[in-house]
């Protein structure tokens, strides 16, 4: 299985992202990470059932709805019961990584992640983007270019 920090570099290293979990309450830890993407430019959906736009940024309903799920990072900022449905439809749709903020997973998500394979490209054992994202970032950014 990959460290921690090998699939944090591999959940920053896609071109596209969604996030579950913003919405219009600026103290929200959804929020905070939306705007975490927005302020470096990253390409990201929010996703929301109701809001139309967020951030400035149109949303989609659901995950079903992403434009190209299979080249899409998903960070995750839900309650645990909804976490769950959010990791099912994920599977379903071969979200390539993703990436669960603490708080976000329970014991139940754990056994989904562990039950479906998931543990190879699922963050949830307390990384956090708001705190590790930009060390991440740089740390690929030093890294020396692929031949």
């Amino acid at each position: 299985m990959p460290s921690s920090i090998e699939k944090q570099k591999f959940f920053l290293t896609h071109k596209k992202y969604a996030v579950v979990g913003a919405s219009t309450d600026q103290t929200k830890w959804g929020t905070k990470i939306l705007q975490w993407y927005i302020a470096r430019n990253k390409d990201v959906t929010p996703v929301h059932p109701t809001n139309g736009d967020l951030e400035g940024l149109k949303t989609v309903k659901s995950i079903d709805e992403l434009p190209a799920p299979k080249e899409t990072a998903l960070s995750i900022i839900t309650p645990g019961k909804v976490t769950i449905k959010i990791l099912e439809q994920a599977k379903a749709q071969d979200i390539p990584a993703i990436w669960i903020q603490p708080g976000a997973a329970d014991k139940d998500c754990v056994d989904y992640i562990t039950n479906n394979e998931m543990k190879n490209y699922v963050l949830w054992q307390g990384e956090c983007l708001w705190r590790d994202g930009d060390g991440v970032l740089h740390s690929i950014a030093q890294e020396p270019a692929s031949m």
